[in-house]
Parts: C-alpha cells; sequence; structure tokens
C-alpha cells in the first residue's frame, strides 16, 4: 500500500494524526514545532514511499517550516486509520546532498 498526501492533509485538518514518541524527542531537539509539521504536511509531498516498512507501509514526506526551512517527515498509519509521524528532522549532510538527495547510503531516521 502506498501513503496517499491528500489522505495526510485529511488526517491532519481533521486532528486525525499524532507524533510517536520518537518524533516528539527528535522534534524537541531539533526546535521544530507541531505548529511547524502541521504546515509542512498541509503544503508538503510524498519523495520517498517505504510500502514494505516492517513498521507498515510509510513515507517521506517534504515540506517547510513557517520559516521556510525544509523539514521531512516519516509518517504511516496506523490500524485505526491515524497519521502516526514516525520522526521529523531537517535534511542534513552527510545523510542528505540536498532536500531531495540521500547521501551516504542509509535507511530513514
Amino acid at each position: 500500500m502506498l501513503m496517499d498526501i491528500e489522505f495526510i492533509r485529511e488526517a491532519v485538518l481533521t486532528g486525525n494524526w499524532f507524533m510517536s514518541q520518537h518524533a516528539r524527542v527528535r522534534a524537541g531537539k531539533r526546535m521544530i514545532s507541531d505548529r511547524d509539521v502541521i504546515i509542512a504536511l498541509m503544503s508538503g509531498e510524498i519523495i520517498e514511499d517505504y510500502p514494505d516498512d516492517p513498521r507498515g507501509a510509510s513515507c517521506l514526506v517534504l515540506g517547510y517550516s513557517s520559516e521556510k526551512r525544509p523539514v521531512h517527515i516519516v509518517c504511516a498509519q496506523d490500524l485505526s486509520g491515524s497519521i502516526v509521524i514516525i520522526t521529523v528532522y531537517q535534511p542534513e549532510p552527510p545523510k542528505w546532498i540536498d532536500k531531495r538527495t540521500r547521501g551516504e547510503k542509509n535507511d530513514p531516521e
């Protein structure tokens, strides 16, 4: 199953989403607010799909914060149909050459 950006946006609009503890910690360390996550998801695009992720089908969304900085958000649909944010980060070297291009071979955070 592939994730759909419109489904993600609808989940955000209806409040049918939450952040995992891991994502909450990562966002806090990186000074990425819930508001930034919402803005990034509402204006973002899916740049990678992970249909075979052991945690369940997920995807990587590239969006932009209120300050226009790029933000990566890995999200999935849980069993209840909610969107769960798995992790949140800014794409930076060496893992990312730029906001769309992976650097070193690695798995999503």
